[in-house]
């Protein structure tokens, strides 16, 4: 598996659970478990990953130079809050009420697939991250950021 691809809206319980899309279930291998972590993302959303993906992401973290203060900060903001949560019976997950808080997600969320994670957004900033980039503005962003042609 390469990773997860698509997007879904969902909704969050009273008790900050929301049913995994089974469009991400179909995605996960089934020789794999149901758990998952949960941590804060660097744009006022929440990074879900299935914890095949997490671990190698943990150890890379874990391993860098604890000596550079720039390291420590950037370990404790990044793994503040990471909390490993499952699939319960009915396949649902529950948000942490700090990360929820975190990210502002009330009721109407956004699931969106990115590579070996999936980004939790609140609905309304979800529409307007993409509200404030124009098409002109996107094309200016993939001519600086798409320097290489990807490898087939």
């Amino acid at each position: 598996m390469i990773g997860f691809l698509g997007e879904y809206e969902v909704t969050l319980d009273s008790k900050g659970r929301f049913l995994l899309p089974a469009g991400f279930k179909k995605q996960v291998p089934e020789d794999w478990n149901n758990q998952f972590v949960i941590s804060r993302g660097l744009d006022s959303c929440l990074n879900l990953y299935h914890s095949k993906h997490w671990e190698p992401i943990f150890a890379h973290i874990s391993s860098l130079n604890d000596f550079d203060p720039k390291v420590r900060q950037f370990q404790r903001y990044f793994l503040n809050g990471a909390t490993t949560i499952e699939l319960d019976s009915a396949g649902r997950l529950l948000v942490p009420a700090q990360l929820k808080e975190f990210a502002g997600l009330d009721k109407d969320v956004v699931l969106f697939a990115k590579g070996n994670k999936i980004e939790i957004w609140d609905s309304n900033k979800y529409k307007q991250f993409f509200e404030a980039l124009s098409a002109n503005d996107f094309s200016n962003l993939a001519n600086e950021v798409m320097v290489k042609p990807p490898v087939v």
